[in-house]
């Protein structure tokens, strides 16, 4: 038999499959090194989005590469952003002077290209996030939807991701680290204040080192408090610059010369510490290093505080927390040929060494025992509070049940639309939110919705198929006749959420009086936005500042007993 080689065509092929196997650069496209831009699926609204990537000029795919993410601030976006954390800005110089000009490069300008960035050895991200959307809801989630895509991509250390970002950035790097505190090595926020929601949590931060920035002219009072704080909660390494007769525009000095690289090099995640003080109010938000909180009351800010005393020896102290767990396995302080002891509030307990250690309060006592939710318990992803069911995938859902006219139905599809507009007009057109979700009838709602989408429903069981087709596992119904009053309500349905919009639209608000408008940029909010971040229902009369009763629903997802004689007084409500 003849030898594949000696063949004229197949010898050809076979020398071509071996220079292949020889030359992986053959095999598949590479990414170039140096500044670009890449796309990853984001579960938000299932749409493409946008991030900016730098790659070390010597990239050896072999290689684990520490990971710098920057997020970018208001009015601005990936390219610009990746711009920023290499300290560049846009050109002033005398090329751009034109008679009756602007004698500098505008934004729009800058996004238009790459400068010449000097070459790091870090892989260097910055995502686009929906705009202008603080680092909230989607736009949080598009976070970490790109780091999911980067080590995809690349052989990432995880042990040296590190999180940084000016002003709104600089407000979502506090809010992502204090928020999942073990992912990162170290944050740099700058011209950043702390956000309202996460002022309680400081110590979450008091493993992580951080490197804050803030120009004198920046009202530095409250990055001044930050520090304070942190150094407070015993946060291994506090650095504070603040750059005299400066204002806003302190991260041009913070990450000149390629600095930040610089300073995040000397840190490595410590995933062991000794102590965690860690504190929650949303089973989302529920873990942090060895500990988890297992069971919270959300809205409630359960609070833990961790340390070893030696080896095998712990105290811990804890506040409105009402069940957690110990994941202890891997610590350099736990033997598990040993047993382990432990004292919480002053309870003491010896325990063989399993790796788990789970604890539950029971009647105001601490006890050794695993908390397990029931089916109906609020637990992560079904937890409240409304604006939960907007803050990743969702559908806008009008009705057709009751066969309405072209009129009502071309009204009621009108209304889903509104609800559904993120995109407002803020100006310069990074400045908008682009969030897209969908807008459908009730007729073309399709079981993969059902799976996959949290549901926004428009109407009453009479006028929306989909509230009748759940209207005997709802605990509330709007009366059809109520037509003066507006009921919205958030319930966790098929381990997703539904948002029950019934009557007049959350977002039905008293006119402004006269000469009165928006008060600031971030007034021009869009009607999901709007709605109340700390409530699970509301019902009110003509406008939403008439609250007939509101609130949240307990840890089993039932009314409280005062809310509930609220709803029964109004006689517009049905209650299961």
């Amino acid at each position: 038999m003849r030898s594949l080689t000696s063949h004229p065509v197949l010898g050809l092929l076979a020398a071509l499959l071996f220079t292949i196997s020889l030359s992986p650069d053959l095999l598949g496209q590479r990414l170039k090194p140096g500044p670009q831009d890449l796309t990853f699926f984001s579960t938000g609204d299932e749409t493409n989005q946008p991030y900016s990537i730098y790659i070390p000029n010597h990239f050896d795919e072999e290689k684990e590469y520490p990971l710098v993410i920057f997020l970018h601030g208001a009015m601005s976006n990936n390219r610009l952003g990746l711009r920023r954390v290499f300290g560049l800005g846009n050109i002033q110089g005398p090329e751009f002077v034109v008679p009756g000009h602007v004698p500098a490069e505008d934004d729009l300008e800058a996004t238009r290209y790459w400068p010449d960035i000097p070459d790091c050895d870090f892989i260097v991200a910055a995502p686009f996030a929906r705009g202008t959307a603080m680092y909230k809801g989607i736009a949080e989630q598009d976070v970490f939807d790109m780091l999911a895509d980067i080590k995809s991509r690349f052989n990432i250390d995880e042990d040296r991701m590190y999180l940084t970002g000016l002003s709104m950035g600089g407000m979502g790097t506090l809010n992502l680290s204090i928020t999942r505190p073990d992912l990162w090595a170290a944050i740099a926020p700058v011209c950043a204040g702390v956000p309202a929601e996460n002022t309680d949590k400081i110590a979450n931060l008091s493993n992580l080192p951080a490197h804050i920035f803030v120009g004198s002219l920046d009202r530095p009072e409250g990055k001044r408090e930050l520090r304070d704080n942190l150094l407070a909660v015993g946060s291994p390494v506090v650095e504070y610059t603040e750059y005299p007769g400066i204002g806003h525009n302190s991260w041009e000095y913070a990450y000149k010369d390629g600095f930040i690289f610089q300073w995040f090099s000397q840190f490595e995640r410590n995933l062991y510490p000794e102590r965690v003080q860690f504190g929650a109010s949303k089973f989302k938000y529920n873990k942090a290093y060895w500990v988890t909180l297992d069971n919270l009351t959300p809205g409630t800010l359960a609070t833990i505080d961790a340390r070893f005393t030696g080896t095998n020896a712990l105290e811990i102290r804890s506040k409105d927390l009402l069940a957690f767990t110990l994941n202890l396995k891997g610590h350099p302080l736990f033997d598990p040929s040993k047993k382990v002891s432990i004292t919480i509030d002053g309870k003491n307990f010896s325990l063989k060494s399993p790796e788990n250690f789970a604890f539950s309060r029971e009647k105001e006592s601490w006890t050794n025992r695993k908390f397990t939710p029931e089916l109906m318990s609020k637990q992560n992803g079904a937890e409240g509070p409304m604006y939960e069911a907007v803050s990743s995938n969702h559908v806008y859902v009008y009705g057709t049940a009751d066969n309405p006219t072209p009129e009502e139905l071309a009204s009621r599809r009108a209304q889903a639309m509104e609800a559904a507009t993120w995109a407002l007009n803020r100006g310069f057109y990074q400045g908008t939110i682009t969030i897209f979700p969908r807008v459908v009838a009730d007729n073309n709602v399709r079981q993969s919705d059902l799976d996959l989408s949290n549901l926004v429903l428009f109407g009453t069981r009479e006028t929306n198929a989909v509230i009748a087709k759940y209207a005997d596992r709802l605990p509330l119904h709007l009366n059809a006749d109520a037509r003066d009053h507006g009921l919205v309500y958030i319930f966790p349905m098929n381990k997703r959420y539904v948002l029950v919009s019934s009557g007049l639209p959350w977002w039905t608000s008293p006119p402004p009086e006269p000469g009165q408008g928006p008060m600031s940029f971030f007034a021009n909010t869009s009607k999901a936005e709007s709605l109340s971040t700390t409530e699970d229902f509301l019902l009110f009369r003509e406008t939403n500042d008439k609250v007939v009763a509101s609130g949240k629903f307990d840890n089993l997802w039932k009314l409280p007993a005062g809310a509930a004689e609220k709803l029964k007084a109004s006689q517009v409500v049905t209650m299961k």
